[in-house]
């Protein structure tokens, strides 16, 4: 029952700072200098932007991770908290299966981390450090569950 509880809540609360992301973000529309550097889903889709109705919804996001930071991380920490709840609540039974998740899902989190290392802005220096230290703690905690089975389960 508490997993339930814990998951509603997070889901909540990353709906909620998505919504305030993508409204924070919206601000592009009213910055061009900005489209160069900010659109990069739209460049993929359009080539250069040259006007608004270019700009793809995801852009806001980048902008606002960029520029406005707050609510982008909360959505960040709460996808991460999702991701490793229901990995928790499927392979928990099968604790090797569950700490193979997590060094997985911690080398996927340096690597992430890697496209935020050269950032010029602040929100981007704190996605680094977010997915760095995201990425150490789910890689020691892979370790140590693996560890403490090897430890109770000595013959496997």
């Amino acid at each position: 029952m508490w997993i339930i509880i814990q998951f509603g809540l997070a889901a909540i609360l990353l709906l909620f700072s998505t919504l305030a992301a993508w409204y924070e973000g919206s601000a592009i529309l009213d910055n061009p200098w900005e489209w160069k550097h900010s659109t990069p889903f739209s460049q993929m889709m359009y080539g250069q932007v040259h006007s608004k109705s270019h700009i793809s919804q995801l852009d806001y996001f980048v902008y606002s991770a960029k520029f406005h930071p707050f609510f982008p991380i909360i959505m960040a920490i709460s996808s991460l908290y999702l991701l490793i709840l229901i990995g928790y609540y499927f392979l928990k039974p099968q604790n090797k299966k569950f700490a193979c998740f997590l060094f997985i899902l911690g080398g996927g989190l340096f690597l992430l981390g890697c496209f935020f290392m050269d950032s010029t802005t602040t929100g981007g220096k704190i996605f680094f450090y977010i997915w760095l230290v995201s990425g150490s703690l789910c890689t020691a905690t892979a370790i140590t569950t693996y560890f403490q089975v090897l430890n109770h389960n000595p013959r496997r």
